[in-house]
């Protein structure tokens, strides 16, 4: 069966968690940071528990379903419990599951959210361990390929390898750490490359706390392989070069931000979706930062993603800050 993309990353069972936990900071001349307390030897209350299916694999296959592309998903899943419950919600989505199962699901504990923030324990399970053996052959015009670490994300270099898959590839803080010489046999086959400015400024060596230019970054990974660059960063916006021309957006107006989770699998699956499905840059911009913010105004990384009607007509009604510059080769 021949798909328009393959979602491919980890998939995890989500249990976010609400305490009545306290918020402390810890301030020294050279750092200051934000920690969430527990009492030793107590016995914390949940005050509300909800479970969910994320890792970003399932997030962006969602994304690609919702927007009516025959999608599937690639990654491996426990054979337990947990395991189904990916594997129903996955079918509910309309969304075939083409990995092995075996091992144990990986589980995220997301613990209270403070200004829009979280805490989360994450057991990755089986999701680093996928091997080539596993992967049955399937046909696909793209492949999105989420962030995957260890055995799995060597797997997924030698898969692609070989095959002339176009794909988009969003990779994590610890892969984008490794730099290009690391990432050179899979960056070779990607088309569009998506990273947080924190991502960029690790890949590239440089220091995120000096918050270099993300226009100049792109430049400097204009000179790899991939076609479009992408660099996101938060409330300031997002930032593209596709060889000819540089693109700024913001985000909307007065959008009230209840939870992080899952933003970013939405730009960049939905940006990657729009593309496919041939929208010019500034509309998979729009499209890409309308799902996003979707999702930021809702709890959970996919239950507030938008089918390809209401997202376009969520972007009609939308005005957006955007600006272009013709900058050539």
């Amino acid at each position: 069966m021949a798909y328009d993309i393959v979602a491919i990353g980890s998939a995890t069972v989500d249990q976010f968690a609400e305490t009545d936990s306290e918020l402390i900071r810890i301030e020294t001349p050279t750092m200051q940071e934000k920690l969430i307390a527990f009492p030793l030897g107590s016995k914390i209350l949940v005050k509300e528990l909800n479970l969910a299916v994320g890792g970003g694999g399932t997030n962006c296959a969602v994304t690609f379903s919702r927007l009516g592309l025959k999608t599937a998903y690639l990654g491996k899943v426990g054979d337990d419990g947990n395991g189904d419950f990916v594997i129903r919600t996955l079918q509910s989505e309309h969304i075939d599951f083409i990995g092995p199962r075996k091992g144990t699901t990986g589980i995220s504990v997301i613990l209270n959210s403070f200004a829009h923030d979280r805490t989360i324990l994450a057991f990755k399970g089986c999701n680093n361990s996928l091997h080539l053996d596993e992967i049955k052959p399937f046909e696909t015009r793209w492949v999105y390929l989420a962030s995957m670490l260890g055995e799995s994300f060597d797997t997924i270099v030698s898969l692609l390898a070989q095959h002339e898959f176009r794909v988009a590839f969003n990779p994590s803080n610890y892969q984008a750490e490794l730099g290009y010489k690391a990432l050179q046999p899979l960056l070779e086959k990607v088309e569009i490359l998506v990273m947080n400015l924190e991502e960029a400024c690790k890949f590239l060596g440089l220091i995120y706390q000096e918050r270099p230019e993300a226009r100049e970054l792109l430049l400097k990974l204009a000179e790899l392989p991939p076609r479009i660059f992408v660099i996101t960063d938060g409330a300031e916006g997002v930032h593209v070069y596709d060889g000819e021309c540089y693109y700024r957006a913001w985000p909307r107006d007065n959008l009230e931000v209840l939870e992080t989770t899952g933003a970013g699998d939405a730009f960049a699956s939905t940006f990657t979706a729009a593309c496919l499905l041939d929208e010019p840059i500034e509309q998979a911009i729009h499209l890409g930062m309308t799902n996003a913010e979707s999702v930021l105004v809702h709890q959970g990384a996919k239950e507030k993603l938008l089918s390809r009607q209401e997202l376009y007509q969520q972007a009609q009604s939308i005005q957006r800050k955007m600006e272009k510059e013709v900058m050539g080769n």
